[in-house]
């Protein structure tokens, strides 16, 4: 098996062990139903389990053919707000991040890009890309020059082009039903909305 296998499989016990990675009946935010829902926020109750994941996700970084030195690690908040500090910690990196406001991401508090500085940014999960697109475009406004983009899970179903690598420790893509065409499995399960 390949460490990259290895690390994929450390990090589903680690979701499902943190109660991250649910099976049931779920009804999701956009009214699909799913077998299985991820919840990442969970995992970050645990900080021996945010600090394994951030090591592995360091080692699949290092690894990768596309790899590069960063000054920086710029967080996405909320979800990407621990793994980022950690990654952060482990490689004793200056640490930054992004918060919302107004529904769109900003960077506040006095926090500044320098022209050039190398930026890894930091995410928890990537469902359509949104967001990490708007963070890769304050980055650049501020001068900065990202070399690569690290997440915990790539939910894509369709990959987006960032311009820059791509480093997910885990890929998920559950399948999803509208709710007239549940499979049987589903139908005998009392459907739950957990909430994102």
């Amino acid at each position: 098996m390949s460490p990259t296998a290895n690390a994929q499989d450390e990090a589903l016990r680690i979701f499902k062990a943190s109660g991250a990675l649910l099976e049931g009946h779920f009804i999701l935010r956009s009214g699909r139903h799913s077998g299985r829902f991820f919840q990442c926020a969970r995992v970050g109750e645990r900080l021996d389990y945010v600090s394994r994941l951030a090591a592995l996700l360091l080692q699949k970084w290092t690894s990768s053919e596309s790899r590069s030195d960063f000054d920086t690690v710029v967080a996405i908040a909320m979800g990407g707000l621990v793994i980022g500090q950690e990654l952060a910690r482990q490689t004793q990196k200056r640490y930054l991040f992004l918060e919302k406001v107004e529904g769109r991401l900003a960077l506040r508090r006095n926090f500044t890009i320098a022209s050039g500085e190398r930026v890894l940014l930091v995410e928890d999960v990537v469902t359509r890309g949104g967001r990490v697109h708007e963070a890769l475009d304050i980055i650049r406004k501020a001068g900065g020059q990202t070399i690569g983009v690290a997440v915990l899970v790539d939910r894509q179903e369709t990959p987006s082009s960032f311009g820059v690598p791509l480093c997910s420790l885990v890929q998920l893509n559950f399948p999803t039903y509208p709710p007239e065409a549940l499979p049987e499995a589903l139908k005998c399960l009392p459907a739950v909305k957990p909430g994102s």
